[in-house]
């Protein structure tokens, strides 16, 4: 599995350094009751509603700044984790770091997206998806196939442990029915990224696909519903997409 270039952090030129409470007031600034309540339906309990849009302008002003991320990674407000996923450099983390992210991730957009994004750009993203995935707790082993799924998607076939992957599709096809609600969506995820980025294992995913069918998952007061995988990788092949990395990690 390929690993990302251990480097040093270093802040933006002109972007001056800020603390975590004045990144806090902005962030506090920047929300508004609507998307607050939109992320709440949606698992967040802790936050002040910032917009995606909102956050990356934040972002930018600190873009470069990784130990500040990583403060307001710990300061535990949904919005601010986001945030910090977006800045920090993952390249600089340890396995103990990026461990300690994953336990203190408790809502599902930062457990599936933001630690992912920060394992991933680190020497250690599939050493840790690998240990997260066998983890007991629902977050935890989410975070993992996720961590996994965003893997497939970003690094080249030939730096990739086809015979593992292969395993993996193997234990979804087998287990997913039987595993927690957000665990069953990050396996079904899996399976997508596998059948539309890894051309060697794209059949074996699709066979999984058809297996494993219509994956049941409980979304809560939301309009969101559970991609089928065999749909979303017929659209690929539709698109002439199949084997296609993804440019950039973080979105």
């Amino acid at each position: 599995m390929a690993t990302a270039k251990k480097k040093t952090a270093k802040r933006a030129t002109g972007a001056p350094a800020k603390s975590v409470p004045q990144v806090m007031a902005e962030l506090k600034k920047c929300g508004n009751e609507k998307t607050r309540r939109i992320f709440e339906r949606h698992g967040a309990r802790n936050l002040f509603g910032v917009s995606v849009a909102d956050m990356k302008v934040i972002a930018k002003s600190i873009k470069g700044q990784h130990e500040l991320a990583c403060r307001l990674y710990a300061t535990g407000n949904d919005d601010a984790m986001y945030l910090a996923g977006i800045v920090a450099d993952g390249a600089l983390m340890s396995k103990k770091e990026l461990d300690q992210w994953a336990k203190g991730a408790g809502w599902y957009m930062v457990a599936e997206y933001t630690v992912p994004w920060v394992a991933i750009e680190s020497p250690h993203g599939r050493d840790m998806a690998i240990k997260w995935i066998g983890s007991k707790k629902e977050s935890i082993a989410s975070t993992g196939w996720a961590t996994y799924a965003g893997l497939v998607s970003y690094y080249p076939d030939e730096q990739l442990d086809l015979p593992e992957i292969d395993r993996l599709l193997e234990t979804v096809k087998s287990k997913i029915h039987q595993q927690p609600n957000r665990v069953r969506y990050t396996m079904n995820g899996f399976v997508i990224a596998v059948g539309g980025s890894v051309k060697p294992l794209h059949q074996q995913a699709k066979q999984v696909a058809a297996k494993t069918g219509k994956v049941e998952v409980e979304m809560g007061d939301t309009s969101c519903r559970v991609p089928l995988a065999t749909d979303a990788i017929a659209k690929m092949e539709t698109a002439g997409r199949v084997g296609k990395k993804r440019a950039k990690i973080k979105c």
